[in-house]
Order: structure tokens, then sequence, then C-alpha cells
């Protein structure tokens, strides 16, 4: 580190005052609305198989997203699971996945019997590259999974027509990108399929939870089998048509993602606020660069906030010590993904067809996260953010 030794002492991992000792807001985030809808599953029933609670949240959270139908189940990794499932996808192919993303984009492709073809990003978004994804189809590729990763939709104008021109499938990974929107679309209703997250870190959250959307009705009606046993739903309970899984959501879940919808929206504007207000004043501190926000991203939901950070420039020699100092200043942050390709239970199934150039330097250098409730705060808090990065920048001097 190249700190002077009194700013070095200012600096809160060397024991000096931190920036903020405050909480950021508490997350997930509930009132009354979650209780009463809860008491009422609670009291009226049913808990599960047969709710209204469940067919109500499905209906709704699909229009809300402009799909014609939702398919709730227990997690955002079992929907990318059932829709490849749905989809066909099975031994021999191959489903193109970007080389940052959550590792469940790629296992549930394994799962399937399929092969992910792992392949880069774009350095300035990191969602995947659609010139990457061109390159990396075979005759053997299936499908296509481009991921709105921390709620920023991909570039959906060419992965979509590479797709049409190679005949292909696109499942969307909208884990993290609830209420984002492409060109005025919402995601989940872009490609064939998504799949989406209601893990309690999600911007909807109700502990665990997934939903699957399509506009296609046999899709939809396949994947509702697929969740249930492989029931049909015109037949009797303990008439199963096809091998399938018990990956029904709950309706306790339904009750508190209803209430969650409700208030998306207020909760997706305010993060947008806080995320624009730290672009502007992060990019006054030399060695910050927010992500770009694509023109046609016309709701962006934050999931996360990230920013590119050139750490030797803060006196850093490794993004982890980087994290750790910020997070010392009391900002919650950390490193973020590995690449897939480092796993090497995923890497010995996959194939990777291109250098990782730009998802390595994410990963090692680059890429620092904050997370969503931190834009949740008011405008003091996000004044706390850029207070510790500028501290920290000042303590290295120039």
């Amino acid at each position: 580190m190249v700190f002077s030794l009194m700013d070095m002492f200012s600096l809160a991992i060397h024991g000096g005052e931190p920036v903020r000792r405050r909480p950021f807001p508490r997350w997930p985030f509930s009132d009354d609305e979650e209780v009463r809808e809860v008491l009422e599953v609670l009291r009226e029933g049913p808990w599960s198989a047969g709710s209204q609670k469940i067919r109500l949240f499905e209906e709704e959270f699909a229009s809300f997203h402009h799909a014609r139908y939702g398919v709730s189940c227990t997690s955002g990794s079992v929907a990318l699971f059932v829709s490849l499932k749905a989809l066909g996808v099975g031994s021999g192919d191959e489903v193109i996945v970007p080389a940052y993303t959550f590792l469940a984009t790629a296992t549930a492709v394994i799962d399937a019997g399929a092969t992910p073809v792992i392949v880069d990003i774009d350095p300035t978004t990191y969602n995947i590259s659609p010139e990457a994804v061109a390159k990396a189809v075979t005759d053997k590729t299936r499908c296509i999974i481009p991921v709105h990763l921390a709620g920023c939709p991909a570039d959906m104008d060419k992965i979509l027509e590479t797709a049409e021109k190679r005949g292909l499938r696109v499942l969307e990974d909208a884990a993290q990108a609830h209420g984002a929107e492409w060109r005025g679309r919402r995601v989940g209703s872009l490609g064939n399929m998504a799949g989406f997250s209601f893990y309690q870190s999600k911007n909807m959250a109700s502990g665990e939870g997934g939903i699957i959307t399509t506009n296609d009705e046999t899709l939809a009606e396949l994947a509702r089998s697929l969740v249930n046993v492989g029931r049909d739903v015109k037949r009797g309970w303990y008439e199963h048509v096809r091998y399938g899984w018990n990956f029904r959501m709950t309706a306790f879940q339904a009750a508190i993602l209803r209430a969650q919808l409700r208030r998306l929206s207020e909760l997706n504007m305010r993060r947008t606020r806080s995320a624009d207000f730290l672009d502007e004043r992060l990019r006054e501190i030399d060695g910050v660069e927010p992500l770009e926000k694509p023109p046609q991203v016309t709701a962006h939901s934050y999931h996360l906030y990230i920013v590119r950070v050139d750490v030797k420039k803060f006196g850093f020699s490794a993004k982890e010590e980087f994290v750790k100092a910020l997070n010392a200043e009391g900002i919650p942050c950390n490193a973020g993904y590995r690449p897939l390709s480092s796993y090497w239970f995923i890497a010995e199934k996959s194939h990777i067809p291109m250098p990782l150039k730009n998802t390595e330097k994410a990963s090692q250098y680059e890429a620092v996260w904050i997370p969503q409730y931190v834009l949740l705060g008011e405008r003091e808090d996000l004044m706390d953010v850029v207070d510790a990065f500028a501290k920290l920048r000042k303590a290295a001097g120039s």
C-alpha cells in the first residue's frame, strides 16, 4: 500500500473512525400487508396445492411482466432447470451461458443433461456479450441463457436476432431483474421462457421461491406438470402423465409475494434514483466507474449496484483488500462472482470456446458489488457511500 502514515491510520481498517456506524435499511422488508396475506392463508387455507393465493400470484406476476403465464416453483435455480426440460433441452445439446453469473445458470444446464458453453461478457455492462454468443453457436446449440445481471437487461435485440437466425430457444435468467425493462417490455416476456428467484436477498423476497414466465401455453402447461410431479391439471391427483418433481411453491410464499409485488415498482424507482445519484457522485472520484446502462434499458431494477474500481489508484494491490477497507468504513459490499470456469465441477462438464478476459478482469480486479438495500436509504445514507470511497481515495494520495 502507498498510504501516507497519517492517512493510513485514519482508515477504519487500520483503527481509524469509520465513515458510518449506523445500519442501512433492513432487508427483506415487510409490513402489515404481508402479515394480512399470510394470516389469511394460515386461517383459511389451503397451505399448498390448490391455494387461490398461488394462482392469483402467478397471474399477477406474469401480467406485471407482460407475460401470459406464470408457473411458481421452489427457487430460481429450479425455474431454470424446469424451463430447460420444458424446452426439450437434454443430452447432446449445448446451451450458451455467460461466464459471469451465479453457478445455477450452468448447473441447471448440467442437471438437464446438456453442456454449458461458457462465453465472455461485455466489459461495460458485465452482461453476456452478444458477439461472443454469435461466435459460440454450433450445430449442437439448442438454447441461449442471457442473464440480466444486477437487474440490467442483457442486449436482447442482438441475442434474439442470433436465436431467430439459428433456430434457437432463449431462456431469460431474470433472477435479479424483477420489473426491469428492455425497450419498454419487461423481462420475462422477451424470450421463450424466463426464470425468476425470490431468495431473501432479491428485490422480491419470500425466503426461497421462484417462478417461470412464458407467453407459450404449451410450455406453461408442461412446466406446471413438471413442478407438480408430472400431474396433468385436467386429470386426477394420483394420475401422473410424465416424470416430474415436487417443486411446488407454498401458499405462504405466494401470500408474501403478492404483497411484495404491490410495492415493487415504488421500491425499484427509489433504487433507480439512488443509483443515478451514486453514478453522478462516484464518477467524480478517480478510479471509480459505474457500469453502463444502455439506452434500450428503460427500467433497471438494481438488485445490485456495481462499480468498476481501479484498486491500485486506492493504494491496494488486490480487490479483496479494497472490499475489506470499504466494509470497515461501514459500507456493505463484496467482491462478486468468480468466473464459472473457475469451478472444477462446472468446467469439467462445460465447453469454453474462447478466452474469458473480460470476465476474469471483472472478477479478479474490478467489480465491487453494493447490495440493493443500500439504495433504499436516504440521501445522507448515500452520501456515506460516496464519502467512504472518497476517504479511501484521499488516503492513497495522487
